[in-house]
């Protein structure tokens, strides 16, 4: 799951999650793509239903702006989906970065967030199997 909204990092961070989802030879059955992370939940909360689908990556970049709206953005965002992750029994990784974080913050941090949200869920959905 990508957010459009600073797409030239959030699209830089889906091709970071490809490469290395690939990797670790996982199977990614669907990329979604959604205007921004606030819209994430919804459309994560509809995968999770899906018995074919184990986990679900999240991709989005929260910028500063002249107020606080990337606080409040992340902070229900991140809310939303531990309460998914929950609802469904399933990971549900936090590739957002952000808040406060500038422009160019934000593009050194998209190869190390992208990589490390594929790796959460690769993890935690082999824990799940240890103890299910």
């Amino acid at each position: 799951m990508v957010a459009e909204f600073n797409q030239d990092i959030t699209l830089k961070m889906l091709n970071v999650a490809l490469e290395k989802a690939k990797n670790l030879k996982l199977n990614i059955k669907y990329t979604c793509k959604v205007p921004g992370v606030f819209d994430m939940p919804l459309v994560i909360d509809t995968l999770l239903q899906k018995k074919e689908i184990d986990a679900v990556i999240t991709l989005g970049a929260i910028v500063k702006g002249q107020t606080k709206h990337d606080e409040l953005i992340a902070n229900v965002v991140a809310q939303a989906l531990t309460d998914l992750s929950i609802k469904h029994q399933k990971p549900v990784s936090l590739g957002i970065t952000g808040p406060g974080m500038s422009d160019r913050q934000a593009h050194a941090r998209i190869r190390p967030v992208a990589e490390r949200a594929v790796e959460a869920v690769e993890k935690i959905t082999t824990q799940l199997e240890k103890i299910r």
